[in-house]
């Protein structure tokens, strides 16, 4: 399979490359322009580089329109990663947002024209908004930002783009990922700094059900869907692990891992914008889909975090 991987450099998008050359495929990855970070890409898949199955293009994420001069148009999947500014500041831009959404439809019509037969792409547990009970798939969608918001309309608008131009349009729900290359200010990364310099973190009380999936099997997870022969009317997919708990939980044994050193000060801060949100998730449908089952439990992944920063350290 020949796919383009757009936001390859991000946290999911660099996985989701590094899972589809180990299985073999062809892998247009693009990046932004005199971009600083095409080192996430190539300094660990270098043997495909060389093989030519990692082609790596520079476009911007506003020009999608370009990309077929730039890498061609034999290809049989997209998959979009590209989306300007996940972080809570950004998830409250009107006009940031409805960019974003506009340049991913650009980018199904360039899919489209690159020969592209499906196109997977990365939507967010933000859509769901605010739950107490399982989530699955026809769950109702009550979105409590403009990033959920964005998202839930690129579900929506897609899939009516995709049907119209003969595309297969595949719509992931991403719970909660965490592992080496997260950006630095989740939970996961921010309780590992604090912890492991001994020093306290501020958090809010932590109470909620939560999920957290690790990188690689989220990873796997998009490859899967983009290989399956998926029959199902309704285009999204949950993504998360096999593991629901309180929060709190999840920060105790982080803490447990760091050795216990550090402090969790709960009710130290205030909830985010988009309240209290509780994540449980079915992943059922994915499962009986394509396979796919999450392999790496909390505690593999925190070490593995844990180890990685100690080798990456110069003391």
């Amino acid at each position: 399979m020949r796919v383009v991987i757009t936001g390859a450099t991000s946290f999911v998008g660099a996985a989701a490359v590094k899972e589809m050359l180990e299985r073999g495929h062809t892998v247009a990855a693009v990046v932004r322009p005199d971009s600083k970070k095409s080192d996430r890409i190539i300094r660990p898949n270098r043997a495909a580089l060389e093989e030519g199955r990692l082609i790596v293009a520079e476009n911007d994420l506003g020009a999608p329109e370009c990309l077929p001069g730039k890498v061609g148009t034999d290809f049989d999947g997209f998959l979009h990663f590209g989306w300007g500014g996940s972080g809570s500041g950004a998830r409250t831009d009107r006009a940031l947002q409805e960019k974003n959404l506009e340049d991913s439809l650009g980018a199904i019509r360039a899919a489209e024209k690159m020969g592209c037969r499906k196109f997977l792409f990365s939507g967010s547990q933000a859509e769901y908004g605010l739950h107490s009970t399982l989530i699955t798939e026809e769950s109702e969608c009550r979105p409590r930002s403009l990033y959920g918001e964005a998202k839930l309309n690129m579900r929506i608008r897609g899939e009516k783009l995709c049907r119209e131009l003969g595309l297969q349009y595949i719509h992931t729900r991403i719970f909660s990922a965490y592992g080496p290359g997260d950006h630095p200010w989740t939970l996961v990364e921010s309780c590992l700094d604090a912890f492991l310099a001994g020093e306290t973190i501020a958090l809010g009380q932590c109470t909620q059900q939560w999920n957290f999936i690790y990188i690689e099997d989220l990873a796997r997870a998009m490859c899967a869907l983009m290989e399956a022969e998926l029959t199902d009317s309704n285009p999204v997919y949950n993504l998360a692990g096999a593991d629901t708990r309180p929060l709190r939980a999840f920060v105790e044994e982080i803490h447990r891992l760091c050795g216990g050193a550090g402090t969790a000060a709960y009710a130290a801060r205030g909830e985010n914008a988009e309240g209290v949100v509780n994540l449980i998730p079915d992943i059922s449908k994915v499962a009986e889909a394509t396979g796919w089952r999450p392999r790496t439990d909390f505690q593999t992944g925190i070490r593995n975090m844990i180890e990685l920063r100690r080798k990456e350290s110069p003391y």
